[in-house]
Order: C-alpha cells, then sequence, then structure tokens
C-alpha cells in the first residue's frame, strides 16, 4: 500500500499555483510531443502501434522455454513485414535509413524488451556487423538471409575473461595459405564467446572476433563470418539444429531479465571457415596470406572497426529514454488517482499532491526529457555519419564521444527512474501486471553491455583530457602567460573568501533576486559548464608531473585520478543533455508550451546544481546563501509544474495499448470514486458509526 507521512502535506507558499494553469493548448502538446520524438517522429509514432499488436506483446510470467518460443515468432512476424530492415541498401530490400531505423527500434520496447534486444542482435550486431565490416561480396551473399530472418545469428565477440577489453580477446583465426582458410579456434577457457544473444538456440551463423594471424604475424582484431549448425538435418525438440563439427555451444539458463532471449556461450576447436568468410572492410588476405589494410596504424584501423559498430550504445540509450517515460507516464497516471490521508475537508488527497510526491517524480521527469533530447542529437549525429552525410574522421571521433557520454547517462537513470516509479506506486508498483518492475528487471544489464557504463565515461574523460592538453600545447609565449594568469585570477576568485563574500552581499535580503539570476539560463550554463572545465584541468595539472615518468608511474597517476576523471565525463554529459534540453525550447513556439518547458528545463539544471552544491560550495562557486536558494527556487518550480504533470506524461505518446498497465487506466479513479460515495452515503443515511476520537473530544 502506498502511504505518506502526514508531514508530507501540502503547505502554504507565498507563490499559489496560478488557477489558470490547468490546460495546455493542443497545439502546444503537438509541438512539446514533436520536439520529444524528433526528426523520425512518424516512425516512432507508427513503431509504437506496432508494438501494442496483442500479438506482438510480452506475457509476463511466461515460462522461459515459450518466451523465447514467443519472441522469434515475433521476430518473424516483424522480419515478414519489413519493420527492421531500414538500415540495410535499397538495392536488397532495406530503406538505407539508419537514423529512423534506430528510432523505430527502440519503441520496439514497448512490446517487450526481450523482443527489442532479441532484434537488436539479429539486425543491429550480427547483420550490422556483415554491413559496416563486409564489402560488397560478403553483402550480397550474407545480407539477404540476415535481413529476411531465415539465418538468425549470433554476434560473438565478449569473451569470459574480456568483456570491455575487445583487443585483447583469446579466441583466433589463423590463416591456412595451402587450403585458403581461416581456423578459428578457442585456446582456453577464458576465450569462450559469452552472453550471446541467439548463441543458445537459434543462431545457426555468428560474427565471430577473434586476432587475425597470417604469416606468424598478429594483426589484430578482425570479424569472420562462422556457421555453427547444420540446418540440412532436424532440429531437437528445443527448435535448435545440430551444431556443426568443431563448435560448442551452452545456454546461459535463466537471467535476471530478458528470458526471451537465448543467451549463450560459443567455443571453437579449430573450425575452418573460407578465406572469403573474412569481412574485409578493414583488412584483406590474399590467397596466398599477405595481409593488407587500408589503415596502416593497427590501432587506429582496431578504433576505426568498432566505431562502426556504435549503434549498439547508441539504441541502448533511446530504449532507455522509451522506458523512463513509461515508468514515468505510469507512476504519473496512478499519483494522479490515487488517494491517501484526509485532508482538512476530511477529503483524501491525491498522492502528485503531496511534496515529497512531487519531489521523486517531477525531477525525473525533467531529466527524462533532458535524456531524449540529447539522444535526438545523437541519432542526428549517428544518421549523418552512417548515410554518409557527414562521415569524417571528426565527426566519427565525435559520435564515439557522444555515444559513450549519453548510454551511461540514459542507462544510469533509466534504472533510477524505474525504481522510483515503482516505491512510487506502492504495493501496485510491485505487481508483474503494472509492467514496472519487469521493465527494471530488463534494463538492468543494458548498463553493462555495449560497453560497460563507467568504462565507456573512462574513454570521454580521455578525450576531454587529450582536448584540454590539444588546447594548452598550441598555445604561444603570450597565450601561455594568459592562461597562467586566468588560473592565478581564477584561485584568487574562487579559492579565497571574496568571491563568497561578494554573493553574500549581493544575496542578502534578496532571495528573488537570486532566483531571478538562478532563472538565467546563462547562470545555469556558466555553473554547469564550469564545473566540467574545472575538474578537467585539475586532473590535467595532477597528471602533468607523471608525463615524463615510466610507464607504471604513468599508469599510477592516471589510476589516482580515474574516479574524479569518471565524475568529469559524467558532468560534461549532463552539460550537454542540458544544452540539448535548451537548444529545444526554440522548436516549441506556443508561448504556454514554451513556458512550462522553460521551467522543467530550469528544473532539470538547478536539480543538477543542487546535487552538486557540496562542490559548488567548496569550490567557492556559490555561497551558502545562493546554496539555500537553488533548493528553495526549486520547490516553487515544483509547484509551478505540478498542474502539468499529467499532460508532461501524455505527449510521451504511450495510451493504454502501450503501457499495458492497471494502475495507469482509469480503475484506480473509479476505486476511489466508489469509496467516497460509499461513504458519503453512509453518512447521509445516518447509520455512519460515530467516531471514537469524536466521543473523547466531547467528553473533553
Amino acid at each position: 500500500m502506498t502511504t505518506a507521512p502526514r508531514s508530507a502535506r501540502p503547505t502554504s507558499t507565498s507563490e499559489p499555483v496560478p488557477s489558470d494553469a490547468v490546460a495546455l493548448s493542443s497545439r502546444a502538446r503537438a509541438q512539446i510531443s514533436d520536439a520529444l520524438d524528433g526528426r523520425w517522429r512518424d516512425l516512432r509514432r507508427h513503431t509504437r502501434d506496432v508494438a501494442a499488436e496483442p500479438g506482438l506483446v510480452g506475457i509476463p510470467g511466461l515460462p522461459m522455454p515459450e518466451h523465447r518460443a514467443r519472441v522469434l515468432a515475433c521476430l518473424a512476424d516483424l522480419a515478414s513485414r519489413g519493420e527492421v530492415q531500414r538500415a540495410f541498401p535499397t538495392r536488397l530490400g532495406g530503406g538505407d535509413n539508419p537514423g529512423g531505423n534506430i528510432a523505430a527500434f527502440e519503441e520496439l520496447l514497448v512490446a517487450d524488451p526481450s523482443l527489442q534486444i532479441k532484434a537488436g542482435v539479429q539486425w543491429g550486431l550480427f547483420g550490422a556487423a556483415v554491413l559496416h565490416l563486409g564489402t560488397q561480396h560478403n553483402h550480397d551473399e550474407l545480407l539477404p538471409g540476415i535481413m529476411s530472418l531465415e539465418v538468425p545469428g549470433a554476434f560473438a565477440m565478449t569473451e569470459i575473461g574480456h568483456g570491455s577489453d575487445v583487443a585483447s580477446i583469446g579466441t583466433t583465426a589463423t590463416y591456412d595459405p595451402d587450403a585458403e582458410e581461416f581456423v578459428i579456434h578457442t585456446p582456453f577457457r577464458g576465450a569462450w564467446k559469452e552472453y550471446l544473444g541467439n548463441a543458445a538456440l537459434h543462431g545457426v551463423a555468428a560474427v565471430v572476433f577473434a586476432q587475425l594471424v597470417t604469416g606468424g604475424v598478429n594483426h589484430g582484431v578482425h570479424a569472420f563470418y562462422v556457421p555453427l549448425r547444420d540446418t540440412s538435418r532436424e532440429p531437437d525438440e528445443r527448435g535448435a539444429y545440430p551444431m556443426l563439427p568443431g563448435v560448442r555451444s551452452e545456454d546461459d539458463g535463466y537471467k535476471g531479465g530478458l528470458n526471451g532471449i537465448d543467451n549463450g556461450r560459443l567455443a571453437f576447436d579449430h573450425v575452418r571457415v573460407p578465406r572469403t568468410n573474412l569481412l574485409d572492410r578493414y583488412g584483406r588476405v590474399d590467397p596466398d596470406g599477405t595481409y593488407s589494410s587500408p589503415i596502416a596504424s593497427p590501432g587506429r584501423r582496431f578504433f576505426t572497426m568498432l566505431s562502426t559498430l556504435v549503434q549498439g550504445r547508441v539504441s541502448l540509450g533511446g530504449a532507455s529514454a522509451v522506458a523512463s517515460k513509461m515508468g514515468l507516464a505510469i507512476a504519473v497516471r496512478y499519483a494522479e488517482q490515487r488517494r491517501q490521508f484526509p485532508g482538512a475537508d476530511g477529503v483524501e488527497t491525491v498522492l502528485m499532491d503531496y511534496g515529497t510526491h512531487r519531489r521523486r517524480l517531477l525531477p525525473l521527469l525533467a531529466r527524462t526529457y533532458a535524456v531524449q533530447l540529447l539522444h535526438n542529437d545523437l541519432l542526428e549525429r549517428f544518421h549523418g555519419v552512417f548515410a554518409g552525410e557527414r562521415d569524417t574522421d571528426a565527426d566519427r571521433e565525435d559520435l564515439e564521444t557522444l555515444a559513450a557520454a549519453a548510454k551511461p547517462l540514459a542507462t544510469w537513470h533509466a534504472l533510477e527512474t524505474l525504481q522510483t516509479c515503482r516505491e512510487a506506486c506502492g504495493g501496485a508498483g510491485y505487481m508483474a501486471a503494472n509492467r514496472i518492475v519487469g521493465l527494471r528487471a530488463d534494463l538492468d544489464v543494458y548498463v553493462t553491455f555495449e560497453g560497460d557504463n563507467t568504462v565507456l565515461l573512462q574513454l570521454v574523460g580521455k578525450r576531454l583530457l587529450t582536448d584540454y592538453g590539444r588546447e594548452t600545447a598550441t598555445m604561444d609565449v603570450a597565450g601561455q602567460a594568459r592562461w597562467v594568469a586566468k588560473r592565478a585570477g581564477d584561485m584568487a576568485l574562487y579559492r579565497t573568501p571574496l568571491r563568497r563574500a561578494s554573493q553574500s552581499v549581493r544575496d542578502w535580503g534578496s532571495k528573488a533576486r537570486s532566483a531571478s539570476e538562478l532563472r538565467d539560463p546563462a547562470v545555469q550554463r556558466e555553473l554547469l559548464e564550469d564545473r566540467v572545465e574545472t575538474m578537467i584541468e585539475e586532473i590535467a595539472l595532477r597528471l602533468r608531473p607523471s608525463l615524463k615518468g615510466s610507464p607504471e608511474e604513468k599508469a599510477a597517476a592516471f589510476d589516482a585520478n580515474q574516479a574524479e576523471l569518471v565524475e568529469a565525463a559524467r558532468a560534461h554529459g549532463e552539460l550537454m543533455q542540458w544544452e540539448a534540453f535548451t537548444e529545444a525550447l526554440d522548436s516549441v513556439t506556443d508561448p504556454d508550451g514554451r513556458r512550462v518547458l522553460t521551467w522543467l528545463r530550469d528544473l532539470f539544471g538547478l536539480h543538477l546544481i543542487e546535487s552538486h552544491l557540496a562542490w559548488y560550495v567548496v569550490n567557492g562557486r556559490l555561497s551558502a546563501q545562493r546554496a539555500r536558494t537553488v533548493t528553495s527556487y526549486i520547490e516553487r518550480l515544483l509547484l509551478r509544474l505540478r498542474p502539468y504533470a499529467l499532460q508532461l506524461v501524455e505527449v510521451f505518446g504511450y495510451g493504454d495499448a502501450q503501457l499495458r498497465a492497471d494502475i495507469a487506466t482509469p480503475a484506480e479513479s473509479e476505486r476511489q470514486a466508489e469509496a467516497m460515495a460509499y461513504h458519503a452515503a453512509l453518512r447521509e443515511s445516518g447509520d455512519a458509526p460515530v467516531s471514537e476520537k469524536d466521543l473523547l473530544k466531547r467528553a473533553g
């Protein structure tokens, strides 16, 4: 049962909610919805409708074997309709639409996260590896069967002993020039390919990543198309074809979520594949064993190959935004109906009218908008690169960095949001039929696959350090002098009581003035940006003495600063979210819609600042007085936004058919109305029992 402490009841405020702040116009809601759904809004909305079809939706509690079979059948249905091939070449029956493909793919989560991820394995990983790492002969031979699902496949990169460290995987592909074949081999248990969708039952082939060895030289990790199962024979009772000689498969079994996917592990005992099964866009082996590549540097070649597979990170971030929106839509709908504890008038209070409930849900709502709007920017960049509109080395590097920042923030946010929504719905939120716990379980692994979140943020932090180093390295003498002077000025301004004293004077007796400054987007940007720049600068200065040291000294220095570097990268991602949110405001021209969306942006920005108030105060960026103003103004924003809470989740576009949660329907409101009508009729009849408390009051 959901309960709220009596102390959490709304208290009087000097700034009451405006009586006219009731409904946004249809024009305002349409503009906000368009901003959230982005460039491929029509495909998103189409897929939401498809994902609500009874034949595709997940069934809570379905046993794992039946769940796996159902998801495979749903996948075949989607393939037959052409719903999942939009990223592939039009000459092969695709749509040459990488951005639209991902936008639609993300919405498949509405049906069943297992369906979405299995589709991602088949077409976003297995098929995309052939598309992006292969050349035309690979495409013509392999893609038609992959696109139609005639050839279900696995993406065999991760190993038990090497997760995020792909460059160190143990599987080998040694070229035999006499037979013109590669010999794929798993030399030890730690080199088994692990956590692979389609590996346990359904996959009949895989793209296997292995160390390419020819002529006694290891040319690093490359990708190979490797058949797994003998489709000429009859499948077993599970629907799995027999394994080919030398290929071993094990079932990962029941997992914490996504049990509609047959995850498993693979190993290879000197399995031979033709030379032409090498996906040879970035590395080619001639019949005599001569290796060649258009990229001379092994390191650059490796990272270029991996960068072509960035869509996994992009799509997981977008799917996480979908899950966050669904969780909030369910929780806010419920909070607008569920009543708890009578007020002064004897009527029980709607949950959304409690200050604690607003504090739990509305900042998460604001951050969900920011997550989605940054994702829209990321999707535009992704499409620009993979559609060939903007495909330079710099564009690819920027895409990789943005994806590495956005995916951790989006996936962590989804888990926090779903957990908070679950708690905000009390016991009802714990029921599987109300979706939230199932979404939470299925999305748990999102923070790990397609790049562990912490490792990804380390990559972002390294990029920030590299950019900082480039900036300072290109300074001339005069520029270095100015930098030193600025650094000294910052020290004087922020590391002494001068800044704090000046702020205290300006803040004293004028909370309104402080609040006015906090509403200024330039002030919010400065505070968020300054935190990132200061953290990176301080880390760079601490690392500088080790730059001329031994490799061991450099590693020790980096390790000592690693946690702070991850935090700086996270702050950088949050800044980008704020900037995306601010930029999106321009697309909403309706005055009321723009005003409400600006409040929501301010709530997002100030809640970020509030979350790091200790840093801002310790580093002299905010006085104690102004820090208190941040929190007090957030409370004012929560009151302003409260009347719009339901409308701000309705524009997500998820109706009853998509949410499929009883507590998100009018059922709870009907129960509440029935209870109130019952008590009212009882009082009017004169048959209501007398309260013991009333008797005691009369006696007193």
